[in-house]
């Protein structure tokens, strides 16, 4: 009886050893996919290729990293495009104006020249 419950025991490890491998793998690939963004090309090669997965899915995944990225650089730029323009140069500088004093110095210095330059 005691092979029995040491070979039962040996089938419950295998299908667990096999759940978090994968469940690893999944969560290796979903942080991959979050961080792709900030990551570059080779940087996320050899994250990935950690995980040896088949060629054919870790370039799948770079290039759904690549298109990410640039949808992500394409949002933000125009978010930030779209909040400069609605910005009122004009009318802010008015404001700081209001509130600011403005102190110009300057010095002048005036050097006769050396007669022997001239000639």
């Amino acid at each position: 009886m005691a092979s029995d419950s040491g070979s039962k025991k040996d089938e419950k490890e295998q299908p667990g050893d096999l759940k978090g491998l994968l469940g690893d793998t999944v969560k290796k690939v979903f942080t991959a996919g979050v961080s792709a963004a900030f990551m570059t090309e080779e940087g996320l090669r050899s994250y990935l290729s950690e995980l040896k997965l088949p060629k054919e899915a870790l370039n799948l995944l770079i290039q759904s990293a690549n298109k990410s990225k640039e949808d992500i650089t394409n949002r933000v730029s125009k978010e930030v495009v779209g909040i400069i323009e609605k910005i009122d140069f004009v009318k802010e500088f008015s404001k700081f104006a209001e509130t600011h004093k403005f102190k110009i110095t300057a010095e002048i210095d005036i050097i006769k020249k050396d007669s022997d330059k001239n000639t």
